[in-house]
């Protein structure tokens, strides 16, 4: 539920890793890792002193509030690495297939972010890869294991055995106080180009940008910072060095980069390598109904007392939402060059007490509940506003068919 979209220019949205890649290293690593102590929710950094591991804390970046692309760069590109991923059962050259891309370093126990696409085969099955290989800026690669992947959000968990390394772990920001304008970088290894910097600014906020299932991926942060294939998973830095946003997308007519970059929010991704850390798998809360934005002009148009929230579209049946008696109305309307917009059905304006708008919508607060967790929704039909107490369920891997 967004802002309608132009279609003026054909584009791509184009996943960032590299394939096709051929290597000739041996162990296979593609299999599960234990997911080891739950990861602190909000900070992700934590450390422990590993036998001959040396983990360099990186403070005091931009403190002065100056954008410093030379510092940020020479402190932060040791904890960027590439990483490598095979999926055939030959991996030498002219054998295999890989992809190629990025992520960077979490802590000092060896856990390592990225995107899910990263170390994944093509839809639908999303096979995990055969063998997945960290590479760090010193020139060190070594076998990592699959903690976990998360498809709706994008985000990938990774283990290396830190024995032996010296580790830069990458801070985690908060993307929820943003601004257009702010100057940013983005280190990773577009076409293989291992440790390459680009900088820019954040060119747009509550972006939407496509998941591994079909369902979107809200609030991304739209870059004109220089990003390509290969760069997928790599951090977007703020003026003090902190991930604001793993690089996931290029929009593209050309499929190649137009300064049109997409990162997936670091709010999501604290998120999502919390559950990972902890289970191996990400789980999400699911509504059951499709809508669109409500505004002024259309909230005057239809009688609403209300001039924000989520216009109720459809409501899948046997859904949470239909559970509770949620309606999309039985008429529809054309408006300001819309079809089928729906009429006298139901308005959500709330979620747990959170206002609907148009920058913190119904998908943003229903995508941040887990299953079975009870949600209270404010809800305006007509002239009547109540509240209604729903049970998400878990979230299918494909959105209902009404979107």
């Amino acid at each position: 539920m967004r802002g309608r979209r132009s279609a003026l220019l054909p584009a791509l949205l184009a996943a960032l890793a590299l394939s096709g890649c051929s290597l000739s290293d041996d162990e296979p690593t593609g299999g599960e890792a234990d997911p080891g102590a739950a990861v602190d929710g909000q900070t992700i950094t934590g450390t422990r002193t590993v036998e001959r591991t040396k983990v360099d804390v990186v403070e005091d970046i931009g403190k002065d509030g100056a954008f410093d692309p030379q510092a940020i760069y020479e402190k932060l590109s040791p904890g960027v690495v590439t990483i490598i991923s095979t999926f055939g059962e030959k991996r030498l050259p002219g054998g295999g297939e890989g992809g190629l891309g990025s992520g960077f370093v979490l802590d000092g126990e060896g856990y390592v972010a990225t995107n899910a696409h990263v170390v994944l085969g093509d839809a639908p099955r999303f096979t995990r890869a055969k063998n997945v290989y960290v590479e760090f800026a010193d020139g060190n690669r070594v076998p990592a294991k699959i903690v976990g992947t998360d498809l709706n959000a994008d985000v990938g968990l990774l283990k290396v055995d830190p024995e032996g390394l010296t580790l830069t772990p990458l801070r985690l920001g908060a993307s929820h106080d943003l601004r257009v304008g702010a100057p940013v970088a983005a280190i990773g290894s577009p076409f293989g180009e291992q440790q390459s910097l680009s900088i820019g600014v954040i060119s747009a906020l509550d972006r939407d940008i496509e998941s591994l299932t079909q369902f979107r991926i809200g609030d991304a942060i739209q870059t004109d910072a220089a990003i390509n294939r290969g760069n997928s998973g790599g951090p977007l830095l703020d003026a003090r060095g902190r991930v604001l946003g793993i690089n996931s997308q290029i929009k593209s007519s050309s499929g190649g980069g137009e300064g049109v970059g997409f990162a997936v929010p670091v709010d999501t991704v604290r998120r999502s390598l919390s559950q990972l850390r902890e289970n191996g798998r990400a789980k999400y809360g699911f509504l059951g109904v499709s809508a669109s934005p409500l505004y002024p002009q259309l909230a005057r148009r239809l009688g609403l007392p209300v001039e924000r929230g989520a216009l109720v579209g459809s409501v899948e049946k046997g859904s949470p939402a239909d559970k509770a008696g949620l309606s999309a109305g039985k008429g529809k309307i054309e408006f300001q060059g819309e079809r089928d917009i729906p009429r006298g059905g139901d308005v959500i304006v709330a979620v747990d007490g959170r206002r609907v708008t148009q920058t913190l919508d119904l998908p943003d607060l229903i995508g941040q509940k887990g299953p079975g967790q009870k949600v209270r929704l404010e809800v305006v039909r007509g002239k009547e506003r109540r509240t209604v107490e729903v049970k998400l369920a878990p979230r299918p891997s494909t959105p209902p068919p009404a979107g």
